[in-house]
């Protein structure tokens, strides 16, 4: 009397399953890796008194703030450790933006530029012609003699130049410190860079 025996074929289900339950490990593992390396996101505020130059200046006023912060180098060099600051008519012979009157300051709130003095402090102000378009804007200069040499080192890599805003201003500031010009209406223009900005940039 013969015998039969039956063989069924090797099924793939419990090897997929394993394959499975490892991918799911391995996902595990590296979500939790990535969560825990992840550095936590920094973010500057800015105060009452200041604008973010990202964030609250619009085109044109970021055109004038990117000029003036390229400007200050080459005022430095025109200054030449002299007390008094080059002549606006000066700077624009040079052809030096924001002060050279072209198309490009007629899109940007064609501002009238003078220099400004009150005592041992001076300024460039640049008076908006169109407030809708950009802000007044004041660069801050500080004497070489204070310790804050813009033509040094220090100030082209740490040093961020003193730019202030008004929206509404239509003449000169009766004076240049910090807490009139805060008391008129003026504020800061900061550069805040976070982890945002970077991965913005990226």
């Amino acid at each position: 009397m013969s015998a039969t025996q039956i063989v069924r074929p090797a099924g793939a289900g419990h090897e997929t399953l394993a394959v499975l339950a490892g991918c799911a490990l391995i996902l595990a593992i590296a979500g939790t890796v990535v969560t825990l390396r992840a550095a936590p996101e920094q973010s500057h505020a800015v105060a009452a008194n200041q604008l973010d130059a990202r964030r609250d200046l619009n085109a044109a006023e970021q055109g004038v703030y990117a000029d003036l912060r390229i400007a200050l180098d080459e005022i430095d060099a025109e200054r030449a450790g002299q007390a008094r600051l080059p002549a606006v008519a000066a700077l624009a012979d040079m052809g030096l933006p924001p002060f050279a009157q072209d198309a490009s300051s007629a899109q940007r709130g064609a501002h009238v530029w003078t220099l400004v003095a009150d005592g041992a402090a001076q300024a460039y102000l640049g008076l908006s012609g169109d407030n809708a378009v950009a802000a007044s804007v004041l660069l801050r200069v500080a004497a070489p003699e204070q310790g804050h040499d813009h033509g040094t080192e220090a100030h082209a890599h740490d040093s961020e130049p003193d730019i202030w805003m008004h929206r509404s201003a239509q003449a000169a500031p009766a004076a240049l410190d910090v807490a009139q010009l805060t008391r008129a209406g003026w504020r800061q223009v900061v550069a805040r860079f976070d982890a945002g900005v970077t991965r913005q940039q990226r």
